[in-house]
């Protein structure tokens, strides 16, 4: 089995170089399934319906999200639905959406797992304690399990990758935007990597126009985020594959941008 990743899509730039890159992508790759993160997708917060079910014709299997879940109002209208989707399984229980589902792939079952991490983020459930809780529901119906970390600090990253390893295929972190150079195998056959990275405007911070976030820092007053429109894109990645005891053989980061073109 085969898992294309692709990091945190922010706005209109990263959906269009979803739209670009992504058949050459599935025809390099020849990926089993997509998952990307879109809780950015939407104007840089958030996911609509429209944007989800354009995601899906563009071929996107799968889609995690994060602490901007529910970003849009709408979302509350459609994401119980939204049966290729998860949001963060920490959230309270009354937070609509759920948290780990399954993708049947022939004869085989996948499960997606989407946590939140709590450092200098919104104090919300244990992360490490709902792991437990739904790994081992997971572990009574596949081997494959795949967990998005949606987390701030490169730390809590790195702990719930250990905390895991051996007990899920892969977990990958996203939320910072910054792909990390750390794509590792840990020691019991889990894949890492602590960030995906951003599939958004290439030449903004973090998917966002960079006068506005430069002068915030400058003068430390609120600053309207700006995401663009129009501009060069970077899409950010992961490819990982398992065995078929669901290990992780084989994990490499996928970067395009104009620096580094798509072979």
């Amino acid at each position: 089995m085969r898992i294309l990743f692709i990091g945190d899509i922010v706005g209109k730039v990263g959906r269009q170089a979803i739209s670009d890159y992504l058949p050459k992508l599935k025809q390099k790759f020849h990926p089993t399934v997509t998952i990307v993160n879109a809780e950015n997708a939407a104007h840089g917060k958030g996911l609509t319906e429209k944007i989800y079910k354009q995601l899906l014709r563009e071929g996107v299997d799968f889609m995690t999200m994060g602490n901007h879940t529910y970003g849009q109002r709408q979302i509350y209208d459609f994401i119980d639905d939204a049966n290729r989707m998860v949001r963060p399984a920490n959230f309270p229980e009354e937070a609509p959406g759920v948290g780990m589902r399954f993708i049947q792939i022939n004869a085989d079952k996948l499960a997606i797992i989407n946590l939140q991490g709590r450092s200098f983020m919104q104090d919300i459930d244990d992360p490490f304690k709902k792991a437990d809780e739904l790994v081992e529901q997971a572990q009574k119906e596949t081997n494959y399990i795949f967990v998005d970390f949606h987390a701030e600090t490169t730390s809590e990253k790195n702990a719930m990758g250990w905390y895991l390893d051996g007990r899920v295929s892969t977990v990958v972190g996203t939320h910072t935007h910054i792909q990390t150079s750390d794509d590792r195998i840990l020691p019991q056959g889990t894949g890492y990597i602590t960030d995906v990275g951003m599939t958004g405007f290439y030449d903004g911070i973090l998917g966002i126009q960079r006068d506005e976030v430069i002068k915030r820092f400058i003068t430390s007053l609120p600053q309207r985020h700006v995401v663009p429109d129009t501009g060069r894109a970077v899409l950010s990645g992961v490819v990982v594959d398992y065995d078929s005891q669901g290990r992780t053989k084989h994990i490499e980061r996928v970067l395009i941008n104009d620096d580094h073109p798509l072979d």
